[in-house]
């Protein structure tokens, strides 16, 4: 016997084990599958949330069914005890509530029959009994034991005098019962009431009807989670391959394909993030375009700088050959090439300096010391300065104001330079012309104009100006005579950000280019 107990314990403690593991490993093979990708996930949740939501419905349906249904029943079963009551008043040759030992046997079965014939007709059973529960007349006379009395709450619901309704469960077959209360006869008068009528009814039917409604809940529900099933694997999918072709997209990026396909994206997340992204690979292929311009730019300016050092040198060596070769023997030719070799020098100098400027702005290395300082003190000097520039190519230079209170904040010797620097190339853009040199105050802000009647900028050109080595280019295609470094105005534009202004230019071809720069007021500001 302990033999038998002992394998008993083993065999149920092996299926334990192995439910265990088996429990284990569909849970593990649930979570892989809800984790593995966005498709499973959302499929996965939809469907255990329809699933415990269909129960939640089914359960809660079906009490409320059920509710309505007994409701329906108990009013009903009372309609059909008024009626009682109202039929047994009607046989006034009847004495209703007479105890069985009081009645004649004609009026005993006459009681009986009427009793019966109405329980046939409401399919239920009638019971007549007195204040104190007695029992004294009913329609199932053969289940009924002589001197048997109704229940308790019955008689109690009776002496209140009105009418009740009351289930209960009955303890011999455990089935529900239904029951109905009305006082007999008086109107419901409880100071006169001698007798109650109770009808009871047990309605199989019912049961029926309901678990009948229950299984077409079951059936109903499971072949809706079979079609929301179809439904969210298609949702899932219609969500998930977006996904995935904006993650091969993405991958595409990577490898440095900037070009998307327009797929179809229905959802207008998909299509936000879509957008998103094209705007990145935009962004991208500019910045890739930005990248190998910016590298052919820099190999492009070691060749200009290359070649604009090696021409003024390669002119500098050879007439320093011919200086020391003793071939130069007249002094005028000796001369021009003394003046030949120092101009070059100077350009070289000019160079150098404005490329190790430009450096020095760009890597931040440079600082300016802002203090108060009269704009038009200060371009009035510097148009003073280029006045004999200006002369010898028979340009005037004229000088305006509007205020007499135009005070910045800037750095004075930086200030000068960007007005020097402009003017300079206004004057050499000029011939036989005018350049005017304006200060104006508007809108809390000091504007410094320098216009001249030159030359002018092409259109396709302007927006170059600010690129390095402009006006050489230029300058080789005979846009200007006088040889300038071409960085002048790409450290105007850098001087004038450092110190808070903004600087723009309009030009017309043949009729000249007018410079504005403004600056904050520093009475605007204290």
């Amino acid at each position: 016997m302990n033999s038998y107990l002992q394998q008993g314990r083993e065999r149920l403690h092996w299926v334990s084990r192995a439910a265990g593991r088996l429990f284990l490993m569909l849970k593990r093979l649930l979570r892989e599958q809800f984790n593995k990708n966005i498709h499973t996930r959302i499929l996965f949740t939809n469907m255990i949330t329809f699933v415990f939501g269909l129960i939640a419905l089914t359960m809660f349906s079906g009490y409320v069914v059920k509710q309505i249904a007994y409701d329906q029943v108990q009013q009903e079963l009372l309609r059909e005890a008024k009626r009682v009551n109202f039929a047994l008043l009607q046989q006034k040759d009847q004495a209703w509530g007479t105890p069985p030992a009081g009645q004649t046997n004609d009026q005993a079965q006459g009681r009986q029959e009427m009793l019966q014939f109405l329980a046939d007709i409401f399919e239920a059973r009638i019971t007549v009994f007195d204040r104190q529960g007695n029992i004294m007349d009913t329609s199932a006379e053969q289940e009924v034991v002589p001197g048997s009395q109704v229940d308790a709450k019955f008689v109690k619901l009776l002496n209140k005098g009105e009418t009740a309704l009351a289930r209960a469960v009955d303890q011999e077959t455990g089935q529900l019962i239904f029951a109905a209360v009305v006082p007999m006869g008086n109107n419901g008068n409880k100071d006169v009431i001698e007798n109650g009528i109770l009808l009871e009814t047990n309605p199989v039917n019912l049961d029926h009807a309901l678990n009948k409604m229950r299984l077409y809940l079951v059936i109903g529900g499971m072949a809706i989670l079979v079609i929301f099933m179809f439904i969210s694997a298609y949702l899932a999918l219609s969500i998930s391959r977006p996904i995935s072709r904006l993650a091969t997209t993405v991958a595409e990026l990577n490898r440095g394909n900037y070009v998307l396909s327009a797929g179809e994206r229905p959802l207008e997340e998909i299509k936000a993030l879509a957008g998103q992204l094209s705007q990145l690979a935009m962004r991208l292929q500019e910045m890739h375009a930005e990248s190998r311009r910016m590298e052919e730019e820099r190999a492009q300016l070691f060749a200009e700088i290359s070649h604009e050092l090696r021409t003024p040198l390669t002119a500098v060596q050879g007439f320093v050959e011919a200086i020391r070769d003793g071939m130069v023997q007249d002094e005028a030719l000796l001369n021009r090439y003394l003046d030949t070799i120092y101009t070059q020098t100077i350009h070289i100098t000019r160079l150098v300096d404005d490329i190790l400027a430009l450096s020095r702005l760009e890597s931040g290395n440079i600082t300016v010391e802002k203090l108060p300082m009269d704009l038009i003190t200060l371009a009035q000097g510097v148009v003073i300065s280029m006045e004999a520039m200006a002369g010898s190519k028979n340009t005037s230079v004229l000088f305006e104001k509007n205020t007499e209170n135009a005070v910045v904040l800037g750095d004075v010797d930086r200030m000068e330079q960007i007005i020097r620097n402009l003017l300079k190339n206004a004057v050499r853009a000029t011939e036989n012309g005018t350049v005017r040199v304006g200060v104006e105050v508007r809108q809390g802000e000091v504007v410094l104009t320098i216009e001249d009647d030159g030359i002018g900028i092409a259109p396709e050109d302007l927006p170059h100006i600010w690129d390095r080595f402009y006006q050489v280019k230029n300058q080789r295609g005979g846009y200007l005579q006088e040889k300038g470094s071409g960085l002048g105005l790409v450290i105007v534009k850098k001087l004038v950000q450092l110190q808070g202004g903004s600087i723009d230019v309009t030009s017309q071809l043949g009729r000249g280019t007018t410079f504005n720069i403004n600056f904050p007021s520093y009475n605007r500001k204290y």
